[in-house]
Parts: C-alpha cells; structure tokens; sequence
C-alpha cells in the first residue's frame, strides 16, 4: 500500500506588501479659494488691528492730559482750562439704552420668528417676512425723524401711566417735568430699529430645525407648542444667541436716530423717564465737527471704550456658545 506523507508547505516568502501613499492633487481652483478665503481672514485681523492701533494712539494723546478721571468724571469740557472729560454718563446711557432695547426687542422678534416659519400660512409667512425685510433696510435718519416726530409725543401718556402706578419701582418715578426725550424713549426706538435684524436670523434658524425632530415629537402625541419647546427651541438657541448679539451691537453703536431723540445731558439719573442722558455715538456725533483737534482726540477716546465693549460683548457670546453644546444645533 503506497502511503503518501503530507508535509506541511511553508507559506511563501516573498517581499512585504508595501502600502504607498498617494498624494491627492489639489486642483488650482482649490488653491485660488484657498489663498482667497486665507487672505481675506488675514485682511480682517489686520484691520481691525490698524483700527485697535489708531484708536488708542490718539486716546493715549487725549488722556494723557486730561486733568480728572475718565472713567468715572460727569463733564465733557475738552475745550475748558484744564481740560476735563469723562464717560460715566456716556457709558451709563449706552448700556442702559441697549438694555432697554434688548429686553423688548429679542422676545418680540423670537415670537415673530415662530409665528413665520410655523405658525402663518404660506400666503400671509412670505408678505409679512418680506414686511420685516423692509424693516431692516430703513435708514437710521428716518426712524430719529419718526422717533422725533411721532413716537416722543405718543409717549408722554405712557410715561404718565409708568409714573402713576409704577413709580414705586423708583426706575419708573419721574422725578423732573419734560418730554419724553429720554433713555428710555431711545431704548424703544432702538428696540423697533433692532428688531427686523433679530428676527431674520432668527427665522432662518428655526427654518433649518430637521423635519424628522418635529415629525417623530408629533408622532409621539406632542402639541404644536411642545413641539416648539422640545425640538425648535434647543435647536435655535446657538442662532438666537448670535442674532441677539448682531442687534445689540447695532444697538450699542446706533447714532443719527439717538441723537434725534434725545436731550442730552451730563447726569446720571436712575430714573429713566427723566429728560437727558447720552450715549458714546450720540456725543461723538453731536461734538466732533465744534471739536478742536484736541476734542477729537477725546471724542476718540471715547470711541475706544465702546469699541473695547463691542468686542467684550461678542467674545462673550462665543464663550457662551462654544462652552454650552446644548447650544449647538448639532446636538439637539
């Protein structure tokens, strides 16, 4: 019987498969973008440290010789012997302004926001976001005109109103006679100015909600309200957040409207339906063609403080947004 032996077989030796990275081509038009898209990055930041760099210059020139404190002086007397100038009122009046305005502004605007993109039907959404559209390209000097004409005199009633049953509040006790040209007519003014810019970001936030987050809580038995709560909401608040911040920077910086409106003054009143006030754009424009060149210096000194409070303001809402990812939309 012829046996055959079985023997194992080595497998073959030959030489290791060897991987080879190939180098994707990049196309020259990927180049052109990319170059493009890196150049204007760069342009930017050197704008905006050519300004930084101006802006300080001159401020350092200003306050170098004025005789108070900058910070915290009730005058603006850059002409007088000394010179003494401050921004206490002019900051106070900003912020309390812009305050005003946001708190009336971005609940009304997240509300028309909602009622567009889900509550009004398709024949009445598209008219009244086009109405809002309209809104934002109207031109500041109209609203101080109408600001001026119409609402100042509308508002004595309200702030009658404010004074008889809310002036135990000691914000709403008017304590001096006068129209209503004060903080917190501009911060209504400032409110109807904002208010186009916030919705329209708003809107198109709420309209890139995914259809099969609001479909499955629809599903699940969730009323329209609910919906809106649960899905739209969370998704939109990264998008609220950055419109927010787009209007209060209008806001913060707003001018020829501001200084139609109201009566200004080197006062800080915690009343705010007291005559007067101001803001830094109102007094830079309201001063800067009387200004010797030493007054302008001052007025640009000013003008770096808000410029320093603008970024603050929109570097703390990127903190907030990149340090909360609930707030991302990508994550609702």
């Amino acid at each position: 019987m012829a046996t055959t032996a079985h023997s194992e077989v080595p497998p073959p030796k030959g030489p290791a498969i060897e991987t080879t990275k190939t180098k994707s081509k990049v196309r020259p038009g990927d180049r052109v973008f990319l170059g493009l898209s890196r150049g204007s990055g760069i342009t930017l930041l050197v704008i905006m440290a050519a300004i930084a760099a101006f802006l300080t210059y001159r401020a350092a020139l200003a306050i170098s010789k004025d005789e108070g404190n900058f910070f915290t002086t009730f005058e603006w007397n850059p002409a007088g012997d000394p010179p003494v100038f401050g921004i206490a009122v002019l900051a106070f009046g900003t912020v309390v302004s812009s305050i005003i305005a946001m708190v009336i502004a971005v609940p009304v605007a997240v509300g028309i926001a909602l009622f567009i993109s889900h509550y009004a039907p398709r024949k009445l959404a598209a008219p009244l976001a086009y109405v809002v559209d309209l809104l934002a390209a109207v031109p500041s000097i109209i609203y101080g005109l109408w600001g001026a004409i119409f609402l100042v005199p509308y508002l004595g009633g309200l702030n009658k109103w404010l004074d008889q049953y809310m002036g135990w509040t000691y914000i709403f006790d008017k304590s001096s006679p006068g129209v209503a040209r004060n903080l917190f007519t501009v911060g209504i003014l400032l409110a109807i100015m904002i208010l186009p810019i916030i919705t329209n970001v708003t809107r198109e936030v709420f309209l890139q909600v995914p259809r099969m987050h609001e479909e499955a809580a629809l599903a699940l038995g969730a009323t329209r309200w609910e919906v809106i709560r649960m899905s739209v909401l969370p998704f939109g608040r990264s998008g609220i957040i950055s419109a927010s911040m787009l209007g209060l920077g209008r806001a913060l910086g707003e001018t020829m409207a501001v200084a139609v409106v109201l009566s200004p003054s080197f006062l800080i009143s915690g009343h705010l339906l007291d005559p007067g006030g101001g803001t830094f754009a109102q007094n830079i424009a309201a001063k800067f063609n009387e200004a010797d060149e030493f007054g302008r210096d001052a007025l640009i000194a000013s003008g770096l403080v808000l410029f320093v409070i603008t970024l603050l303001v929109n570097g703390a809402a990127r903190m907030i947004i990149a340090r909360r990812k609930e707030y991302s939309g990508a994550n609702a």
